[in-house]
């Protein structure tokens, strides 16, 4: 889980790779480097810590002259987090310097090879086998290296390399990593996600897998590991070029929670078009949706606890029977599926490795497959037999907020066709469905701006040693994510547990004054959920509430209360969240922690 950027052009190269890179901080931030080749050498600049040391060390790139360059923010796998680690690689005579996203499965095997033929490594990196082996292939030709190296290198990899003998151009590789291709009127630039090049040009072409760019000041060549040149298409991204800024925030994490009102709204009108659900990428026939005999939901981290949420709202809409799969375990299991079932298969970037691996089994099986992503002309966008886009724009901070509602709209849309289709909803239960639905937004942004009762509260319990959340049906999903948010950004030790499972167990964990967080949404769920509330109450908890307007029944048995507005049952999750969210964010900016780069956590995983 690294970023990568690379630019030819006009410009001067280093600020142009130092901008960029600050647009992709949220994918690594152990180290950081930059290569700039001057006209006689390529000179390399490297630092452990977060990016800003680098940018010190260069005066902001201005001790690099230089037309073309590569760089790297590093999340590290192979080898400590150190300068001599750090990317740029390169060979010995720093002839050929790369810039490496992903993992080489069999670098010992090729290190050992190497360190045979007399080649000496320096670093812990399997990037470093990378130019080593790039140096031993090479004969005048790059391509031809290249393309040597890529049939005997294993794993995932996107490459950026620079040829000193050929300083006119600048080579991009992808296997199983996301890379973009930017073309812009000055020159032309690679990175690893699409906000790194917004500044310089929208106009942006996405590298498969198996394929090599070959960029110049004004032109870009594609072509195929087995030598075939190819023609691309290049899309123009239409976000917001300041969707990557702060915008006067404090942080990224809290401007992104402030912008799931806008995001909420576009995620749901996209789904309409005059008052009807229409899914144009959902390539499925009424016949077929009305033969679905499953549902398996795959994610990791955040997405997978909307799949959580989403499990009641299928079967509660369309009756449909649904299992959720973390997509690290999805294939391990050897799942039984049946011919008639969907895997939905839930990813921000469309590029998470494990997401991707559980959408090829499932195509590998014959199964249908529907991607819900962020990310256009991601992995999954591409592979999956069905796409649905969440139009969340760029998420920066590590900690996910906006995608995470986005993805919660996308499944209610899809768990609401499903059940129209299927005969499970009327017309009149589909109107009130969405007259909920459109009060969101509002109800999201009023939660927001009382946010202060939840910043005072948050300043009483940043020095927790453990804190607990509880809840049934779906306020036991919302408890999930709301835990992993606190935990993500705070380190504060914490945990979710389904209320009723206190008693076989966890129960033992609550003494005087521990934290724990009851959240009460469903209506149904009331009372058995408060007889837990009363239980770790008498054990010494103080118990944080989260419940609808109108249940004034819990502050008879809890200590400090928030109230959301009415909603259906079935999207309580995009309001109770709220106030969660925050909650674990002023607890980290409490404790002075960096809210936006989490330790040891990358924004992306696209490493196994």
């Amino acid at each position: 889980m690294c970023g990568i950027v690379g630019y030819i052009g006009l410009r001067q190269a280093a600020p142009v790779l130092l901008d960029g890179l600050t647009k992709l901080e949220y994918r690594g931030y152990d180290s950081a480097g930059i290569a700039v080749y001057d006209g006689k050498e390529i000179n390399i600049v490297k630092s452990k810590g977060r990016l800003q040391v680098l940018c010190e060390l260069t005066h902001d790139g201005e001790t690099l002259p230089g037309h073309v360059g590569i760089g790297h923010t590093r999340w590290a796998t192979h080898g400590e987090p150190n300068d001599v680690n750090s990317h740029p690689q390169f060979n010995e005579s720093r002839s050929i310097v790369i810039v490496h996203n992903g993992i080489i499965e069999n670098y010992m095997h090729l290190k050992t090879r190497l360190m045979d033929k007399g080649y000496k490594f320096i670093s812990e990196t399997d990037t470093e086998v990378i130019a080593h082996m790039l140096d031993y292939y090479y004969k005048g030709d790059p391509l031809e290296a290249i393309r040597k190296v890529m049939h005997r290198a294993e794993g995932a990899y996107a490459l950026g390399i620079i040829f000193k003998d050929h300083p006119d151009k600048l080579y991009a590789v992808r296997k199983d990593s996301p890379l973009i291709v930017g073309k812009g009127s000055d020159g032309n630039l690679i990175a690893s996600d699409v906000p790194a090049v917004l500044k310089y040009t929208r106009d942006v072409c996405f590298i498969l897998n198996g394929e090599i760019a070959i960029l110049s000041r004004d032109d870009i060549e594609f072509c195929t590991i087995d030598e075939d040149r190819i023609d691309k298409e290049f899309t123009k991204i239409e976000w917001d070029v300041n969707a990557a800024d702060k915008g006067g925030y404090e942080h990224f994490m809290l401007k992104e929670m402030f912008e799931q009102p806008v995001v909420v709204r576009d995620t749901l009108e996209s789904f309409l078009e005059d008052g009807k659900i229409v899914i144009p990428d959902v390539k499925m026939s009424d016949d077929e949706i009305k033969k679905i005999s499953k549902i398996y939901i795959v994610a990791c981290g955040s997405a997978y606890h909307t799949g959580v949420t989403a499990k009641y709202v299928y079967e509660g809409m369309a009756r449909i029977p649904v299992e959720v799969d973390l997509a690290s375990e999805f294939r391990y299991r050897d799942p039984i599926l049946d011919k008639d079932s969907i895997v939905i298969i839930v990813s921000q970037s469309g590029e998470t490795a494990d997401s991707k691996a559980a959408l090829e089994e499932a195509k590998r099986r014959g199964i249908r497959t529907l991607g819900i992503v962020n990310a256009i002309g991601s992995s999954i966008a591409r592979d999956a037999d069905s796409v649905v886009y969440t139009l969340a724009g760029p998420e920066i901070a590590v900690a996910t907020t906006k995608a995470y509602s986005a993805q919660l709209i996308a499944h209610y849309m899809i768990a609401l066709k499903f059940g129209m289709v299927r005969g499970q909803i009327s017309d009149k239960d589909f109107d009130l469905y969405l007259k909920d639905l459109r009060k969101l937004p509002e109800q999201i942004e009023m939660l927001l701006n009382n946010r202060e009762k939840i910043q005072h509260f948050a300043t009483r319990y940043a020095a927790a040693k453990d804190v607990f959340f509880i809840g049934r049906g779906i306020d036991y999903a919302i408890s999930l994510e709301a835990s992993l948010k606190l935990k993500e950004i705070s380190y504060i030790h914490s945990e979710a547990y389904a209320a009723g499972e206190l008693k076989h167990g966890t129960i033992s964990l609550i003494e005087d004054g521990t934290l724990v967080a009851a959240v009460l949404t469903q209506e149904d769920l009331y009372k058995k959920t408060i007889s837990n509330i009363v239980e770790v109450k008498t054990r010494g908890a103080f118990v944080l509430s989260v419940t609808n307007e109108g249940n004034t029944d819990i502050e008879k048995s809890s200590d400090y209360n928030i109230y959301i507005p009415q909603t259906n049952k079935y999207f309580t999750n995009s309001l109770a969240i709220i106030p969660l969210q925050l909650f674990a964010y002023y607890v980290s900016v409490g404790k002075g922690y960096d809210v936006d780069k989490p330790r040891n956590l990358a924004k992306s995983v696209t490493v196994e």
